[in-house]
């Protein structure tokens, strides 16, 4: 495989372009950009001195690699962090909120609706986000259908549908929290001037409302319509109310966010602030998991995946450091924008005081997870800690994994190991076993090698490692599982017997099994695994078995795969021509070698004579 890679390094092009890394399942486990692919890609394969933990042991897993070319560093930036949000690398840097975070979608169509939505759909829509304070959004949208007659159907509306009268008016309109564009009581010019002041209530100006408001307002006082003067002074008393609740910061009124993150490696927080018209609009917060050791790079992920849906991009963005591919991100948010966009570093005076603020933000948020974090580490079930107590373990048993070997007649064995975690069956860490060093029916060696390749691979890609061991069986299982971990270094993991029979408990160096009361929280617990690996174990024994049954006897022939064999049935009406032909004959029919197609001959002979 290696040889692979070193033939495949040799043809990477120096063009800009986004490359991907993938493991022996297939699966993309890092995806990166770079202004030239070659040099890029082939830093990984040198020398690992001055190379991140995490690159060495992402080394380890890269089975095969691909790339894809684009025009320039702007076009990688952007196909990176789509790549990234969609596939989600093990080794990229991880934004934990980024699936969820919800927007203010205004659709495309000549009565847009405005709603609250967590799905990027390519359809011309506008987007205003993210918000990761949903309590906030909420009281932005509920102020939103407070002052403006939003219609709050979800009809596809357009000028056909008015003259078809398809739609007819609902309690809306006649409680004047619409105006009808249903059956075209209302412009689209109209509605498209109330959707324009939306937008700029959204980005934070409001002015542009309020007096638009306050107009109506005299407008209808003067015709002598109190009704809907008072709902105007209504309006503009709720948007009041909004205005003193958002705190006066600064008296500088250009647009900007303010970006500062905190970290505590592999984990961080970034808080953003986002400031119009002198006022905090919102506080958005990201949880960062898989930190990258350059905080450069760091910066710079949290900027392209925040913005990248976005339309509410200021002029300024402050920040702590300049990030990495500065001018690239700067063209990108500036051509997104269209208009100029910049990034601001202060050190001194009110600008360098707000970063501060945010960064204090940051911490005290990052404080908070942390706590979270151990309180959930240090949480211990009440079944774990009773087991603990059965087995006099040092270390409650939060991850047990237990194995158990099944078969037929001494045929098509095969092992299984399960995982829990907290009481509770982690589906994702069960492993089959094809067992490959025994041939006839020896639990005790089949046990002893199904362990052996469990914690050899783990040592080698870094797994986590269990707290207890359970082997379904008694003495001599445990005691040949107990020899596997002694070939790894591992004899401190506790390790236990559990035979079926009276289900009785055996551990390392004893001879009579432990004294556990039946009816233990922690014995059941025990069962309850046991029982698992057992039910695993038969199921891929059964699929195993089965897929043995339809195995055509040609196959195993040295050099028959289902595609040959499907060639050689397809061609020939039963197992008695085939047994009458010349391996010319089969060869010139099938294209199958002539060495194989001998052995195929012979072999329909032995199965037609029998």
């Amino acid at each position: 495989m290696k040889s692979e890679i070193e033939n495949k390094l040799k043809h990477v092009p120096i063009d800009p372009g986004v490359y991907q890394f993938f493991n022996d399942k297939k699966e993309i486990i890092y995806i990166g950009k770079a202004k030239n692919l070659r040099n890029r890609v082939r830093s990984y394969f040198r020398s690992k001195k001055g190379m991140s933990s995490k690159n060495i042991t992402m080394l380890k897993h890269i089975k095969y690699f691909e790339w894809i070319v684009v025009r320039n560093e702007v076009e990688a930036l952007l196909t990176e962090a789509n790549l990234i949000k969609n596939h989600k690398p093990k080794y990229n840097i991880d934004l934990r909120d980024d699936k969820s975070y919800p927007f203010i979608k205004i659709t495309k169509e000549p009565y847009p609706q405005v709603l609250i939505t967590r799905k990027i759909d390519k359809d011309g829509s506008k987007y205003y986000g993210p918000f990761t304070d949903v309590h906030r959004l909420r009281i932005i949208m509920n102020l939103l259908t407070k002052i403006f007659p939003i219609r709050s159907c979800t009809y596809q509306i357009n000028e056909s549908v008015i003259k078809e009268k398809k739609i007819s008016l609902c309690l809306d309109y006649h409680i004047h929290k619409c105006e009808g564009p249903c059956e075209g009581l209302v412009t689209e010019k109209h509605y498209a001037e109330m959707v324009s002041r939306i937008e700029s209530f959204i980005k934070g100006r409001t002015q542009k409302t309020i007096d638009h408001l306050r107009n109506l307002m005299m407008k209808a006082s003067e015709e002598e319509k109190y009704e809907m003067a008072g709902i105007y002074r209504d309006q503009l008393g709720v948007i009041k109310i909004f205005q003193e609740k958002q705190k006066l910061i600064s008296s500088n009124f250009a647009d900007r966010d303010i970006i500062a993150f905190a970290k505590n490696n592999p984990i961080g927080i970034a808080v953003i602030l986002r400031i119009r018209n002198g006022r905090i609009l919102s506080r958005e917060k990201i949880s960062i998991n898989n930190l990258d050791y350059s905080d450069k790079k760091n910066i710079a992920t949290i900027i392209t995946r925040f913005y990248l849906n976005s339309v509410l991009i200021p002029q300024e963005i402050f920040l702590q450091i300049k990030p990495l591919n500065e001018m690239d991100l700067i063209t990108w948010l500036t051509d997104k924008a269209n208009r100029k966009v910049k990034f601001v570093y202060p050190k001194i005076g009110d600008k360098a005081k707000e970063v501060r603020i945010t960064y204090q933000n940051a911490k005290l948020l990052l404080g908070e997870w942390i706590l979270k974090r151990q309180k959930r580490r240090n949480v211990v079930p009440r079944t774990i800690e009773k087991l603990r107590s059965d087995l006099n373990l040092v270390i409650p048993p939060k991850r047990i994994e237990a194995f158990d070997v099944s078969h037929l007649g001494g045929k098509d064995i095969v092992g299984s190991m399960v995982c829990f975690v907290n009481t509770k069956p982690k589906k994702s860490e069960y492993r089959k076993f094809k067992i490959k060093s025994v041939d006839d029916n020896n639990d005790f060696a089949s046990i002893q090698e199904i362990v052996f390749r469990r914690y050899n691979r783990a040592i080698k890609e870094s797994s986590p490692l269990p707290n207890l061991i359970l082997i379904d069986g008694g003495k001599g299982q445990l005691s040949a599982a107990g020899s596997s971990l002694k070939k790894l270094s591992l004899e401190h993991i506790p390790i236990i017997g559990l035979a079926k029979r009276l289900e009785e408990v055996y551990v390392p160096g004893l001879k009579d099994p432990q004294s556990i009361e039946k009816q233990s929280p922690g014995l059941i617990l025990l069962r309850k695994i046991r029982d698992e690996a057992h039910r695993f174990a038969i199921t891929f024994q059964k699929k195993k078995r089965d897929a043995n049954l339809v195995l055509s006897p040609f196959e195993k022939i040295k050099g028959m795969g289902k595609k040959r064999v499907n060639i050689l049935l397809g061609t020939f009406e039963n197992i008695k021509t085939i047994s009458q032909l010349t391996s010319e004959v089969l060869n010139g029919e099938t294209g199958i070698p002539l060495k194989i197609s001998d052995e195929i001959i012979l072999m329909a002979k032995r199965l037609y004579k029998d």
